[in-house]
């Protein structure tokens, strides 16, 4: 579809990048490739959309990504001369409420829930600061019921630690539905309810701490503009109710979920402004932070800052555990794995396999998904430095857990087995674990 006349915001922006129509091209690709939905584009596709062509509903996205990462700005479809869709204005709602509602609402359809733009990661994203944030939230608008009590924040709070316990055990893909439907349903009519100010500050606390968990399991899913607009909730939430724990921990997801997809910059970005709105963090929360901090400073080459800070989270979580707590979101087995990530980061795979093995031992049995997860991880870097019996015994206990567990991250670590192994068939190991995989796993995940 053409428009007959050049586009000049979209010549705009090319011309404000230095790419050339070639690179243009190829860094549309690389974000379709980020999507599994690779595109093929070249310079005379370019050419055609600076002149009026109007590129698929379904490729605007991926330009306007690609156009964000290299201006380190957000691009929206109006910058790019390109019509804004339904889906998209639907997600600008003015309030916090709505604005729940229009993405659990979303995430609960599929129909709709396939949309690329959904599933888009952006590293331009805007993130509000603490200060932006607390305090915060439009005012009470009345709900069904007449007022909300502290047995209403219980209900919330139980059924979070039910939905993340299920995540533990069963992967996002499972759980996340769940979520968004109680969200929709039951937490956002809660959210519009009257009610003393500490019960309402409890409630928006608790629905933050939803919105991080339905977040991260989207991440789970590979569905990572999904996920950053329920983070983007859950900030705002926390900042409404003065709670600064889940304020810090989602931004600490956001910088997890950025350095996972190789954005250094923005993952340090993020974990550094974790760690600067949370001045008096416990030692559990201070190694938290720290880990992520390290493995982001690792990741963008700053080697000098990744040792510093991999040292902190180890002397935060020997304080932690001299406290006696038995369990906790960050525990030895996560340090070790930021041990790991950081060695690995600096080049040093002996090292990162290690730290990895020490981890497994030390992992809480409930916490099976992150167990797959890990081991298909560690399984991939004895691989690498040429361990590949250990590394098929590795894959192999990873396979015992993986029928129980229902996630896009570990689907993505099997297909990578079974294209890393393939080679090596006349190896006795791997032919077992190959034909052990092909009647376990779903016969799309198995490369052709």
């Amino acid at each position: 579809m053409s428009t007959g006349t050049p586009n000049v915001d979209l010549a705009r922006l090319y011309h404000e990048t230095g790419w050339s129509q070639r690179q243009f091209a190829q860094a549309v690709n690389r974000v379709g490739t980020e999507l599994r939905m690779p595109t093929r584009y070249q310079a005379p596709s370019v050419n055609q959309w600076l002149n009026g062509g109007m590129p698929r509903d379904g490729v605007r996205p991926l330009i306007l990504e690609a156009l964000a990462r290299r201006l380190g700005r957000p691009v929206t479809h109006r910058d790019a001369g390109f019509p804004t869709p339904s889906d998209r204005a639907e997600m600008n709602s003015p309030s916090t409420t709505d604005g729940i509602i229009d993405l659990g609402r979303l995430d609960m359809d599929p129909s709709r829930r396939s949309v690329l733009s959904v599933g888009l990661f952006s590293v331009a994203l805007t993130v509000p600061n603490w200060p932006d944030v607390v305090g915060r939230m439009e005012s009470a608008q009345t709900g069904a019921r007449t007022r909300i009590g502290m047995s209403d924040v219980a209900t919330v709070s139980a059924m979070t630690e039910q939905l993340s316990s299920m995540d533990d055990q069963f992967g996002g893909r499972t759980a996340r539905p769940l979520a968004a439907a109680f969200l929709v349903n039951t937490v956002a009519p809660f959210l519009r309810t009257d009610g003393p100010e500490d019960v309402r500050k409890a409630m928006m606390s608790a629905a933050s701490d939803l919105c991080y968990l339905t977040g991260y399991m989207a991440v789970d899913e590979g569905l990572h503009g999904l996920a950053q607009r329920y983070y983007l909730k859950a900030l705002e939430l926390a900042g409404a109710s003065e709670d600064h724990l889940t304020f810090c921990t989602t931004l600490r997801g956001m910088s997890v979920q950025a350095v996972d997809l190789g954005h250094g910059p923005t993952a340090m970005r993020l974990a550094d402004a974790a760690a600067a709105a949370s001045p008096q963090a416990g030692p559990r929360m201070r190694a938290f932070l720290a880990g992520q901090q390290a493995h982001a400073a690792a990741q963008v080459r700053d080697h000098r800052k990744a040792r510093k800070f991999l040292a902190e989270a180890e002397t935060a979580m020997d304080r932690a555990e001299s406290r006696g707590k038995a369990f906790g979101s960050y525990d030895p087995a996560s340090l070790n794995y930021h041990t790991a990530q950081v060695r690995y980061e600096m080049g040093d795979l002996v090292g990162a396999v290690a730290a990895m093995e020490q981890g497994d031992k030390l992992r809480y049995s409930h916490y099976r998904r992150t167990r797959v997860k890990e081991r298909a991880i560690l399984a991939e870097r004895q691989f690498s430095i040429g361990h590949l019996e250990a590394a098929c015994g590795t894959w192999g206990r990873a396979l015992d857990d993986y029928p129980h567990v229902n996630s896009g991250r570990i689907d993505k670590r099997i297909t990578d087995m079974f294209t890393l192994i393939q080679p090596h068939l006349k190896n006795h190991n791997a032919q077992e674990l190959y034909d052990r995989a092909r009647t376990i796993v779903r016969p799309e995940l198995i490369p052709a």
